[in-house]
């Protein structure tokens, strides 16, 4: 099982590491690294370049961790013989496939190992791994969002409904770790957001981009 969980991990950083923020904006003759926040996110790009390109970026992300999550299911249910995994097992592959994915958003070889904050990413995998977490965490993300207007408050308080939501569920222990070790992550990544937030200088929805410097939700 060693040699599989390596390859998921691997094949799940690949997966996420394709940058589609910088690959859209490029398409457009834009330098995602260099423009609004420098993050090659979903929300960067949506503020720099629109809701067309921007909620492009944010389903081929979310696409991403969905494929991630599901590679190993999908490969069993198409050839078992291929893939001749018990339920235990496809939720490791697919949990070590789909954190290989959100390592690979955030850190892309692509790009020089720089990324997004994870969070389309995490979305799509948890859709498929743990759709009820996930419906739970767009929902608290949602309302966040409606009363605040803050992308980055809505994305860490909806990895914490995600991580709480597996417990107070009762999913299985393997989940729940990885679901709060994801909810972490998301929070990590947004560290600089957090210091904005506390100061009172984060960027809200429909308000001016903030300069190359900082570092928006994505």
């Amino acid at each position: 099982m060693s040699t599989q969980a390596f390859l998921a991990a691997a094949a799940g950083y690949l997966l996420g590491a394709v940058p589609f923020a910088y690959l859209v904006a490029r398409a457009k003759g834009v330098d995602i690294f260099k423009v609004g926040s420098g993050n090659a996110g979903a929300t960067n790009v949506f503020r720099v370049m629109g809701p067309g390109p921007g909620s492009l970026v944010f389903f081929l992300d979310g696409a991403k961790g969905a494929l991630a999550a599901g590679l190993f299911p999908l490969l069993h249910r198409l050839g078992p013989e291929h893939c001749p995994f018990d339920a235990g097992a496809l939720e490791l592959l697919s949990t070590v496939c789909l954190v290989g994915s959100l390592l690979g958003h955030s850190f892309s070889c692509f790009t020089g190992f720089r990324g997004g904050k994870s969070v389309a990413t995490a979305a799509g995998g948890f859709a498929v791994l743990f759709p009820a977490g996930a419906a739970t965490a767009l929902v608290v993300f949602g309302l966040t969002l409606a009363l605040f207007r803050y992308v980055a408050l809505s994305s860490i308080l909806g990895a914490v409904a995600l991580a709480a939501s597996s417990v107070v569920l009762g999913r299985s222990a393997l989940l729940i770790g990885v679901a709060c070790g994801a909810a972490g992550f998301v929070i990590l990544r947004h560290r600089s957001n957090i210091s904005r937030l506390l100061a009172g200088t984060e960027a809200r929805v429909g308000g001016k981009t903030p300069p190359p410097s900082a570092s928006p939700s994505a």
